[in-house]
């Protein structure tokens, strides 16, 4: 099942503030809802562990997640993969684009594009679309907090 998911958020920081926040892992790893590891590889690959809950089903994803297109403090394209186990997988991309706000900050807007399978397919869209939204919006409220420290 694919997924689409757009967005922006203002931040109280910097683009350059954002930017490093973006590519920190500790950051990165205090911010994504569920992480429980997040390991930099190197320069542009991370490897991560996330537990996740979709409706009934728990699971812990393993995957890795590729950086590209960096055109640094502007944005990337972010693109990764998942195994959950009998939950199933997901993998996709997102681009990340920075600007400067109107008044001060930084607007990140994001585009994702991922698809689903297995276990967690069968929830169907409407609960998957809803608990990528709260994922999200979670991590964006931890993320300004963390560029505003």
């Amino acid at each position: 099942m694919a997924m689409k998911m757009q967005g922006e958020v203002t931040l109280p920081a910097s683009r350059d503030v954002v930017w490093a926040k973006l590519n920190d892992p500790e950051v990165l790893k205090a911010c994504i809802p569920g992480c429980e590891e997040l390991t930099k590889d190197d320069d542009t690959h991370f490897s991560a562990v996330a537990k996740i809950k979709l409706g009934p089903v728990k699971a812990t994803f393993k995957g890795k997640v590729a950086l590209s297109e960096l055109d640094p403090p502007n944005g990337y394209t972010i693109s990764g993969e998942g195994e959950g186990g009998i939950a199933g997988f997901a993998k996709g991309g997102a681009k990340v684009a920075l600007s400067d706000a109107e008044g001060g900050g930084t607007v990140l807007r994001y585009d994702v594009d991922a698809q689903v399978g297995g276990k967690i397919m069968q929830l169907g869209s409407r609960l998957i679309d809803s608990v990528a939204k709260k994922y999200a919006d979670e991590f964006f409220a931890k993320f300004a907090l963390a560029v505003a420290a």
